[in-house]
């Protein structure tokens, strides 16, 4: 009797402050502790404390059957004393959390560590670094330049992480960014009915307040905590609260407690809302959790009880460890006897409102095994196929390099010493050991360098970029991904487990055929050819045994097609009934839900659906609906053509089957047969016992219902098939009506040998003698079942469960699921993807699936298939441009430091071309726009390497071509161009021109080997449709500008150094002189002096024109002389050229080869106007 003393706390703290309590008969704090309790506790609290539900509906101020007024003051007030239906988010990720996450790849801690040991070693100087007596060997010939500049290695290093760190967390940010505008989407799409004045509306979740009167249904996920009213056969699975599996069924006498988060599985009914927002049940428990598992994280470290110390938001300001105290006893109530929930099960509830149909459907198989519960909650299945062959490789990459950085660093050890202390015959001198040690700290750095160009630190960057850019265009295609890898995934998918209705049809349900009164109508019968009598009890059998939110609404526009609102097979028999020129509205009036006697509601056991009602006399008559051949099965009688019931036998039957309704299906109708019976009212049938009751019926008519297939659906499946990808159809259909639309949908072509079985018969061929599944059995039947029909939903997951754990190929099976209904949860869940319907889906299917198909149309899956592919060759590209890059580096690095004991790749370049041409080429490569030829291939499978054997050949063919030219320029390339070698240069020598063209010649080979590399398959044209991808054309043509930009020596980019400053005589240095007079020969100083004396004539004349226009206009006389200084001084100049001793241009001309004669000319005329 906790709970008593609890409320009675909460209403003493309520009458301190009952100025806005006392508006209404009862408390928030009441309604919300009479919600924790469960099952006969609760109808006897409710019976003591307030007598009945209509007295609590009294209290709250609402009518069962009107609802709320729905007037705005009554709904705000309602909002400020109860709370609103909104739990707060979890807050996000910042940005810098994310930061820290990025942050803990192991290929960027290698890179940290390298770049912060390269960084303190640029900034230490040892004594005796003069000391001539220490050693010989070049250390690795570092110019003054890069002396000085030794810590933009480490910086650069420093910065190429930061990089790709920023990246990374602004992608996840954007990506969380976007995943919440798209929950806030599907929250604000999600609806629920309720009545307001009379009126039966839908009304988003977040709006609805405390006594709304709310109509529920199968598929529901309730939004709210309530009491039920009235209903029929309701029957709600609890396990997202409770942990329990079993369906609990609802009724105002013995269990009247509708709790938020949980699920419709059966039934219809009406509920009050008691409790919303953060005080229902699942917004006590999500407070608890602190509406996410930090705080969980930090308790379970320090062993602290869960409701410890968690202020709950309690929307009136009562104490918040009184909503602790609440919150604890409706976690023992709610059969968590131990108070203390296991943190990983919350986790994994808080996680996935879909846990719960995690519920182990096939216990006779599994045995409910416990560690298979376990499994079940773990958020997703193994690692996807692509992390798990990236993590392989990048793992082997990075062995590799260790090995050849280790052996590179050995090397130079090696002939360092050898070469100092065996050839040389140099002692160890104590002044010269931090010498030595500066040069083995070199090496150490140069083996660095080699493992961090071993390590494809773009790869995590090029992944996460291509599945961003996918997932974004996807949401075009009407895929809007849950779960990132799911994209990556479906390109893999070798099977397609599909829904037949909505998914390869529109759902969209028009009767076409009928039989009624023994005669089998082709087309919509003739209202006058049909007895009235007939008529009348086939028009209430329609009207009233449908649910009363299933309507045809007028259509949108002028010329559509009616809407079709609800179940919609139900539209399919109403629009029958408006055909017959009848109307089922005034049927629902006479006789509203409430006075339904009795609802049996349709199930996938079931498979039918009857309602009961008293007729005016007391007597009872039972109306039901379902699949024609088992509620056939049911009938003893039939209507005549004169609407009076005959003797309808077993050999009727089966005639009735062969004649009508086997060709109804075989178009691929759905027959659906309509009957009723009528029961004494005395003595009252026993209601319960459901086989006595739908017996003994009256069959009224079979109807034949078209579902059409869409018009895109036998395309794409032709494509999956061209794919490699097998589609299976599984129904609840009829197997003819199933086989007809397989062959109209072209998943199985007439004359081929394949298997269409009903559910009962797979079962029985996939179960030994004790009812047990074996595999055995599932993998003779799968590879060639192409439909199931009337399968249930636990059929589904067995068959997706056998595929999977299949080991009769020697690829597993990757298998994609569709799924709309509450039933479809578990094998969406165990499906590698799973697809919800995004219009017909039931809130538990989208929170169980990966992908939600906003359009519900099959085409869609073959997209996703088309991106998932695209995503997986993306990185192929990236790997094969990478790879050959980081081939090439690491031996030039390595064969260079053995050879010549320098890289003639410097630190700085390599890094240049790892971070910008990596981090520019994965989003250049990871950009491409998939094509139609991707669905040409099968699909790659889990065990097929990353690498193919194409790609390999590119990469070592491009390998040893850029090698051979390399080494070409290393060794001979002096020769070639008449420069002098960059190689052996002794320490502090500037950079070489040498070592400058394989710089260039190297990246220029990665620019180009870019192209090549937009091709994996072997195709011999490496520019198609290159145009499509701007993003690629943008990011080629701009590194080829930074690179040619970056490479121009500073020294030959003079207007640089000279904007704005005169260059004194004094300032050029002997050798730029020395070197002029090497260059300009006789011939050129003969050109040379021509032009000296033509430009002096020039100049005399020019100045004298000047002059006389001076006198003439009588100005002053100084702008003549300062012209004649100007000319002074150039023929000083001139002089200086003319003197064959030295030849020296030095103020006019910046240097006499780089101007042509003309330009010089250009500039002196300039000088002299």
């Amino acid at each position: 009797m906790g709970d008593m003393t609890n409320s009675d706390f909460y209403s003493k703290n309520q009458r301190n402050e009952s100025s806005h309590g006392g508006e209404f008969g009862c408390t928030m704090e009441e309604l919300r502790s009479l919600m924790e309790l469960r099952g006969t506790e609760a109808v006897v609290k409710i019976k003591e404390t307030y007598g009945d539900t209509e007295a609590i509906c009294r209290r709250l101020k609402t009518s069962p059957v009107e609802g709320l007024p729905g007037t705005a003051p009554d709904l705000e007030k309602r909002k400020q004393i109860f709370g609103q239906n909104f739990i707060p988010p979890k807050k996000p990720k910042t940005f810098l959390q994310l930061v820290w996450e990025a942050l803990q790849d192991v290929t960027l801690i290698i890179l940290e560590i390298a770049a912060i040991i390269s960084l303190g070693l640029s900034f230490y100087h040892p004594p005796g670094e003069n000391n001539e007596g220490c050693a010989t060997a070049q250390g690795g010939a570092e110019d003054e330049g890069e002396a000085e500049a030794g810590w933009i290695e480490g910086a650069a290093i420093l910065l190429s992480v930061i990089c790709v760190v920023l990246v990374t967390a602004f992608n996840d940010w954007s990506k969380e960014k976007q995943f919440r505008g798209l929950q806030s989407r599907i929250e604000q799409e999600q609806k629920f009915t309720v009545v307001r004045a009379g009126q039966v509306v839908q009304i988003p979740v977040a709006e609805i307040v405390v006594g709304d009167i709310a109509q529920v249904k199968y598929g529901d996920l309730l939004p709210a905590d309530g009491l039920f009213i009235q209903g029929n056969d309701l029957k709600i699975d609890e396990s997202s609260l409770t942990g329990e599996s079993d369906q609990v069924r609802k009724s105002v006498d013995k269990d009247p407690m509708l709790l938020s988060g949980t699920h419709v599985m059966e039934g219809s009914g009406r509920m009050v809302v008691t409790a919303v927002g953060v005080n229902s049940q699942t917004g006590i428990i999500f407070t608890l959790l602190g509406a996410g598992g930090e705080e969980e994280e930090k308790k379970d470290k320090k062993g602290v009880k869960k409701g410890d110390g968690l202020q709950l938001p309690a929307a009136d300001g009562a104490a918040g460890s009184n909503a602790v105290d609440s919150a604890n006893t409706s976690l023992v109530n709610g059969k968590m006897q131990d108070g203390n929930v296991d943190a990983s099960q919350s986790k994994a509830k808080q996680q996935d409102g879909a846990a719960a149909m995690e519920m182990q459907p096939l216990k006779s198989a599994e045995g409910g095994d416990a560690d298979d519960k376990k499994k079940a909650n773990m958020h997703k299945k193994e690692k996807s196929v692509l992390q798990g062959k990236l993590t392989k490789l990048a793992v082997q990459i990075g062995k590799a390099g260790l090995v050849m950085s280790a052996i590179t660093v050995i090397i130079l050890v090696l002939y360092f010493t050898v070469d100092t202390f065996v050839v040389n015959k140099k002692p160890w001198l104590p002044e010269c050991t931090p010498v030595y040690v500066q040069y083995f700290v070199k090496f150490f750095i140069i083996g660095v360098t080699v493992l961090v160009v071993a390590v494809p630190e773009g790869l995590p960057l090029a992944v996460t970029i291509s599945l961003a850019y996918s997932v974004k265009k996807m949401m075009k295609d009407n895929n809007l991904v849950r779960h990132l890898d799911a994209c990556e995934t479906m390109g893999n998918a070798t099977a397609i487990c599909s829904d037949k209705t909505g998914t390869l049809t529109t759902n969209r349900m028009t009767v076409v055929q009928a039989y009624v009164g023994d005669v089998h109508y082709k087309e919509i019968p003739d209202p006058s050819s049909i007895n009235t009598k007939t008529m009348e009890l086939l028009v209430n059998a329609i009207a009233i045994n449908s649910a009363y939110t299933t309507k045809i609404l007028p259509p949108e526009k002028e010329g559509a097609l009616p809407r079709q609102v609800g179940n919609k097979t139900e539209c399919g028999l109403l629009g029958f009934v408006l055909d017959l020129k009848q109307d089922y509205e005034p049927v629902r009036t006479q006789m509203p839900e409430e006075k339904l006697y009795k609802v049996y509601t349709f199930n996938s056991v079931r498979k039918s659906m009857s309602t009961v009602i008293k007729l005016p006399d007391e007597s009872f008559r039972m109306y039901s609906k379902g699949a024609s051949e088992i509620v056939l099965k049911k009938c003893c009688k039939i209507l005549n053509g004169a609407g009076e019931p005959r003797v309808f036998r077993p050999r009727d039957r089966d005639e009735m089957v062969k004649k009508v309704i086997e060709p109804m299906a075989c178009d691929g109708l759905r027959t659906i047969c309509v009957a009723y019976r009528d029961f004494p009212s005395s003595p009252e049938p026993d209601w319960d016992n459901e086989n006595d009751i739908l017996n003994d019926l009256t069959c009224i008519c079979v109807v034949g219902i078209e579902d059409p297939v869409r018009p895109e659906v036998p395309e794409a499946i032709r494509k999956c098939q061209r794919a490699g990808i097998t589609v299976r159809m599984v129904t609840g259909d009829n197997i003819n009506t199933a086989r007809a639309i397989a062959i109209k949908c072209g998943i199985i072509h007439p004359g081929e040998d394949f298997l269409c079985l009903e559910g009962k018969e797979f079962n029985r061929r996939i179960r030994n003698e004790k009812g047990e599944i074996e595999q055995e059995r599932i993998d003779k039947i799968w590879p060639k079942l192409r439909v199931l029909a009337r399968s249930s939903p636990t059929d589904k997951h067995t068959l997706v469960k056998g595929i999977i754990d299949s080991t009769h190929t020697e690829q597993r099976q990757v298998v994609a699921v569709t799924g709309d209904g509450t039933n479809d949860g578990p094998a969406l869940k165990k499906a590698d993807v799973g697809f919800a319907m995004g219009i017909a889906g039931t809130d538990v299917a989208k929170e169980a699936s990966d992908i939600i198909l906003t359009d519900d149309n099959f085409s869609s899956i073959v997209k996703a298939v088309m991106w998932g592919r695209n995503v997986y060759d993306s990185i192929s590209k990236f790997l094969q441009f990478q790879l050959t890059v980081n081939v090439v580096a690491v031996i030039v690095a390595f064969t260079g430091a053995c050879i010549t004991q320098d890289s003639p790749l410097k630190a700085v370049q390599m890094l240049w071309v790892n971070l910008i041409m990596d981090t520019f080429a994965s989003l250049a490569l990871a950009t491409e726009p998939p094509t139609e030829t991707l669905l040409l291939r099968k699909p790659y499978g889990r065990n097929k390497p990353l690498i193919s054997r194409t790609m390999m050949k590119n990469i070592l063919g491009h390998a040893v071509y850029q090698l051979t030219l390399i080494f070409t320029l290393l060794f001979v390339g002096e020769k070639m161009f008449q420069i002098d070698s960059g190689r052996n240069a002794p320490l502090h020598s500037p950079p070489s021109e040498h070592y400058t063209i394989i710089f260039n010649t190297f990246v220029m080979m990665q620019l180009f080997n870019e192209i090549n590399a937009r091709k994996i398959h072997g195709e011999r044209n490496v520019f198609d449709g290159i145009f499509r991808n701007p993003i690629f054309c943008t990011i080629v043509l701009g590194t080829f500008a930074i690179q040619v930009i970056a490479t121009i020596p500073t020294s030959r980019l003079k207007f640089l150094k000279e904007a704005g400053r005169l260059t004194q005589k004094e300032e050029i240095p002997e050798e730029e002189l020395n070197e002029d007079v090497e260059e300009i020969d006789h011939a050129e100083r003969e050109l040379r002096r021509g032009q000296i004396l033509w430009f002096r004539g020039l100049n005399r004349i020019q100045t004298q024109i000047e002059v006389v226009n001076t006198f003439k206009s009588g100005a002053s006389f100084q702008g003549a002389l300062r012209r004649q200084s100007s000319v002074t001084s150039q023929s000083q100049d001139v002089a200086n050229l003319s003197s064959p001793s030295r030849v020296s241009l030095s103020n006019a001309l910046s240097s006499p080869t780089s101007l042509p004669p003309a330009a010089a000319g250009h500039s002196r005329r300039e000088g002299v106007p």
